[in-house]
């Protein structure tokens, strides 16, 4: 909205958007505290943030995608606390005006969101956007969790390939960072100045450049965006073979699609012992699960987010008391962590989709590794072979063993 740099052929346009930009901002002298407000006071949502240039038209945009309940216009990605829109406009802060976006994940994936994303910034300019130039303009992603980063990250890969743009997909998809409140007259502006707000984006190009690149229209299918049943944890008390009916209707696992539950939801869906230990990094008691012993080929998925851990191949029975394995499943989807918790330093496992506690890998393992994975099994659920493809792992059967599981 810092309208100092215009384009010749506009001029006359232009000039009338900067008396009004500067007319609506030299009127204002109300603002709001600044708060780091990247969780939502409301456990029940989920956040998004996205930069696509000037807050109000990105806003705006955000509002009427079904399942969004509130988006809030502010400032991230810079060095300075709490910074004014004065102190950003400048371009010295290294924050960009952007738009945190609290919805319900039940109503709307991810990916409607960056469907939506896409029918109002131009991904292809990270010097600004349209008329507004500058990296405090510049489009972004910023991501909370791994499901977001993959799913932008896929997004941004297809929308760079479909030739839709004549430039290559340039956005940038960056961990989240400290969010700040834009003042209070910036929230909302579109409904506040309807006028002022409508002759700024007549002028500004946003959507001229949007309806040459879309030119099949703005309005978009959300009903696609619906969530899949497959991303949602399954409720407290079911197992797989209860549910065979409703699996089989469901697409094969898909991490980027996933998003995380909130701490309400989860507390709902996972049973006691599964939150203490996921959510809480708790500990079962040893021989308390029938995991441990279970020799069956098959898969060890997260009980959070269903990502595929384990494989029945690399079991192994470490007569601990906890299903222990000599590897994970793929490069990638579990993480190690620094645990002093107790006496000395272990090295902990979290899942890297879900970021659920798993347990400690240790040094004592069989060859080839020499690891030793000892899992809680109140972290995991197990899925036989003979159900996997229904269960959305067909990708996964050839990676699992009739094998028996050995001894160390």
């Amino acid at each position: 909205m810092n309208l100092k740099t215009v384009a010749a052929g506009t001029a006359l346009g232009l000039l009338l958007v900067t008396t009004v930009f500067l007319s609506a901002n030299t009127s204002q002298n109300k603002t709001s505290p600044h708060l780091a407000a990247t969780v939502t006071t409301d456990e029940n949502l989920t956040i998004a943030t996205f930069a696509g240039g000037c807050f109000w038209c990105v806003e705006a945009a955000f509002e009427k995608v079904p399942g969004v309940i509130e988006v809030i216009s502010g400032y991230t990605g810079g060095e300075e606390v709490a910074p004014s829109y004065k102190q950003v406009a400048s371009g010295a802060t290294g924050h960009t005006e952007a738009v945190q976006v609290h919805y319900d994940n039940s109503a709307i994936t991810y990916d409607g969101l960056l469907a939506a994303l896409w029918r109002t910034a131009d991904p292809t300019d990270n010097g600004g956007q349209y008329v507004d130039r500058g990296k405090q303009y510049r489009p972004e992603i910023f991501y909370h969790n791994t499901a977001q980063q993959l799913a932008a990250e896929k997004a941004k890969t297809a929308l760079d390939q479909s030739g839709r743009y004549q430039r290559p997909v340039v956005i940038n998809v960056t961990p989240a960072s400290d969010f700040y409140p834009a003042e209070e007259y910036h929230q909302d502006y579109y409904k506040k100045n309807p006028v002022r707000y409508n002759l700024y984006t007549r002028n500004s190009g946003r959507y001229q450049f949007i309806d040459s690149v879309w030119p099949e229209g703005r309005a978009i299918e959300f009903a696609k965006y619906q969530p899949e049943l497959s991303t949602l944890p399954i409720p407290r008390g079911k197992d797989l073979s209860m549910s065979q009916e409703t699996l089989s209707e469901t697409k094969r696992f898909d991490a980027s699609t996933f998003v995380k539950p909130t701490d309400a939801q989860l507390r709902n869906t996972l049973s006691g012992i599964e939150y203490k230990v996921t959510q809480k990094d708790g500990t079962e008691r040893a021989f308390s699960s029938p995991l441990h012993d279970e020799k069956r080929a098959g898969l060890y998925v997260d009980v959070v987010s269903g990502q595929p851990l384990f494989s029945s191949s690399d079991k192994v029975d470490s007569r601990t008391g906890w299903p222990s394995f000599i590897r994970a499943i793929d490069d990638g989807v579990v993480v190690e962590k620094e645990d002093r918790s107790l006496f000395g330093v272990r090295t902990e496992i979290r899942s890297s989709l879900a970021d659920s506690h798993l347990g400690h890998v240790f040094n004592d393992g069989p060859a080839p590794t020499g690891l030793r994975y000892c899992m809680n099994a109140a972290a995991m659920r197990f899925i036989p072979v003979d159900k996997m493809a229904d269960a959305g792992y067909a990708d996964y059967i050839e990676r699992v063993s009739n094998k028996s599981t050995s001894s160390l």
